[in-house]
């Protein structure tokens, strides 16, 4: 293993070492917590025994004085009363809220809460009791409770109950233990040998690599409390010098002052590693820990990192990216082929510069100062500048730098890779103007359109008006025929006009961005039956109940007011249904409206979503409002089908992602 690898791995179990400090100090504290509680609800519990005979205005006093969330209900799970501090847990608009609290009992918890209910009315009390909930704001919480029956007369009438969120607590401990057996993984599978004893020399904690490295049969745990001054003893033959090797173990202990880099040479030709650490509580010898590390491979690697080195330069000098090296003072130690290109500066020209001196960032000093910030505390990420070439012209680069660091694992100085993208810049810029151009085009043909409608409609309307005034003036002089042309010429009118509001709302459809939010469309349909115009001969049913989506809301109830005024409008039977059925998907939900009207024949069914096609002459069809209804359902990204059978009715099925 690389030494790399290897200071990884120490950096790793010191963090966890730390974590687990860190998670056993807090539960301690949440320990001492539970015990104070547990002492002020032993005191509560005495001051509620004399406080409940006493009157309302006592019972105020009780409130305001219990810090802990205090709630009282009745024997059905309905909230009575409760302090402010039951209000902030619960989640509650103010302590005048009713409510039943098995509806903020978690799903999985519902059971174990209902038979908990029973022992309290059997018993009289229930303590130490935890159970989950979801607070009216949605939060999930874990409680610790503690209840009782209020009596009257020696009848059950109430019951009370002090509860703490322990929600905190509980993740703490998770965390803990979550720490315990990473670390314990960790350390089990370390690539070096660990070896931690306590003050008395008996083992406490090994690996499998230790094991291996002494060739000892037993597995680590076999090996716990096992006295290692006789371990030592009896694997010291391993070892080229076994009483050297003994003798500085003596030495070591006898100063305990930590050793780091200890190199020992085995019989079999390898070349052990080994690292000291005392341990000390306050100021108490506690024990230590001893790490064996393998290092034979690494002498040998030595030697052929210099190969390596030279294989992978020229493998660097020839990449299409750029690559700078630059030492802690920002002076250029190393270019590649291509940062050469793309500064159009030779190698010599660059070699020991100032790299900002001959490389410039154009207006972009600020952001660069800063990632060398955060390059400095170890964090590497790519960000994107602009820099003048040797010629003047301004190129865009994209850099990710990161420290560079010696086999001592010290900063020497850093790496940049340069990789421009001047000419994706370029089309970027250009694709920005268009959809800026897109945009006002957008905007000018939805004016377009309004003005349009507006310019329609007034000569429509005084038509309409010239025609009516002729009617009037001339109602005695008109025969039948001229009667009828009329009222044609009126209906016509009136097709006109709803053809150009159909489409001035079919060119709006799409033409603002969607507002999404959360729409209950049970909610959103039991509306639309209240104001659409729904004839007395004709029933509409939701068979199954209707999910919460996320989409624009106007859209979505203009959407289902399309699909349920089309099938009241095309309903010939003395007794029309009109059904509303929804079935979940992994990814999205499938709708179906179905009505037992005319029903469409099947040479139609792919061109009732195209724009003018009415199939029905009425003068109220435009042949528009499934068109609308496509349209709102591709910008929900859904999509939209018919089956249907003349005569018999129709059914339209669409989905909306989840």
């Amino acid at each position: 293993m690389s030494q790399e690898k290897i200071d990884i791995l120490e950096r790793a179990l010191a963090r966890e070492k730390a974590a687990r400090k860190q998670a056993e100090k807090i539960l301690e504290n949440k320990a001492a917590e539970l015990y104070q509680a547990k002492q002020e609800l032993e005191q509560s519990y005495l001051e509620l025994e004399s406080l409940l005979n006493k009157t309302d205005s006592q019972l105020q006093g009780v409130f305001e004085n219990i810090v802990d969330p205090y709630v009282i209900m009745d024997l059905f799970g309905n909230v009575l009363k409760m302090n402010d501090a039951a209000v902030d847990l619960l989640g509650c608009d103010s302590i005048k809220s009713y409510f039943n609290l098995m509806d903020l009992v978690h799903p999985e918890d519902l059971q174990s809460v209902a038979e908990s209910f029973q022992k309290l009315l059997v018993k009289g009390s229930i303590t130490d009791f935890n159970l989950k909930i979801i607070t009216q704001k949605k939060e999930e919480k874990l409680l610790h409770l503690n209840g009782s029956i209020i009596y009257d007369n020696g009848q059950p009438v109430a019951a009370q109950g002090i509860v703490r969120d322990i929600t905190k607590a509980k993740e703490a401990e998770i965390q803990l233990i979550e720490s315990e057996n990473r670390l314990a993984t960790l350390i089990l599978n370390l690539d070096s040998g660990v070896l931690l004893e306590d003050e008395n020399r008996k083992l406490v904690l090994t690996n499998k690599k230790f094991c291996e490295l002494f060739n000892i049969e037993e597995t680590p745990k076999a090996l716990k409390g096992q006295d290692c001054t006789t371990v030592v003893e009896t694997h010291k033959i391993l070892f080229k010098n076994p009483e050297l090797f003994i003798a500085q173990i003596a030495s070591i202990l006898k100063h305990k002052q930590e050793v780091l880099g200890d190199e020992l040479e085995m019989r079999n030709g390898k070349i052990l590693e080994r690292d000291y650490v005392p341990i000390y509580e306050g100021n108490v010898y506690k024990g230590h820990l001893w790490t064996y590390k393998d290092v034979t491979l690494r002498r040998k690697y030595r030697k052929g990192l210099e190969a390596q080195k030279q294989k992978y330069s020229s493998v660097i000098a020839n990449m299409n990216l750029g690559l700078m090296e630059l030492d802690t003072k920002d002076k250029i130690l190393m270019v590649n082929k291509s940062f050469l290109k793309i500064s159009g500066y030779t190698k010599d020209e660059l070699i020991g510069k100032s790299a900002q001196s001959v490389f410039p960032v154009e207006g972009d000093l600020e952001s660069i100062r800063e990632d060398n910030t955060e390059r400095i505390k170890g964090k590497s990420h790519s960000y994107e500048v602009r820099c003048k070439t040797k010629m003047g012209t301004i190129k865009h680069c994209l850099i990710s730098g990161a420290l560079n660091y010696n086999l001592n694992g010290e900063v020497i100085g850093s790496i940049g890779i340069y990789l421009d993208i001047t000419a994706l810049k370029t089309l970027q810029l250009q694709k920005e103007k268009l959809l800026q151009e897109l945009e006002k085009s957008n905007n000018e043909l939805q004016e377009y359109a309004h003005i349009v409608s507006h310019d329609l409609k007034s000569p429509l309307r005084s038509i309409d008006a010239l025609v009516n005034w002729i009617k009037e003036d001339n109602k005695d002089k008109l025969d039948e025929v001229s009667v009828t042309n009329i009222e044609l010429i009126e209906d016509t009118l009136e097709k006109m006009e709803q053809l150009i509001s159909d489409v001035l709302m079919y060119s709006s459809v799409g033409a603002k961005a969607m507002e999404e939010e959360t729409v209950d469309l049970n909610a959103t349909v039991e509306e639309l039956k209240k104001i659409l115009y729904i004839p007395a001969h004709i029933s509409i049913t939701i068979l199954n109940p209707l999910p919460k989506v996320q989409g624009d809301k106007t859209k979505l109830k203009q959407l289902f007011q399309n699909f349920i005024s089309n099938a009241v409008k095309f309903n010939d039977k003395a007794e029309g249904h009109i059904n509303i059925d929804v079935i979940e998907q992994p990814e999205y939900y499938q709708f179906s409206v179905k009505d037992n009207g005319i029903g469409i024949d099947k040479k139609y069914h792919d061109k009732v979503f195209k724009v003018f096609h009415a199939l029905n002459k009425r003068k109220d069809s435009t042949g528009i409002g499934l068109s609308i209804v496509k349209k709102i359902i591709n910008l929900h990204k859904g999509t939209v089908w018919i089956e249907s059978e003349l005569g018999t009715g129709t059914t339209f099925y669409f989905t909306l992602k989840k």
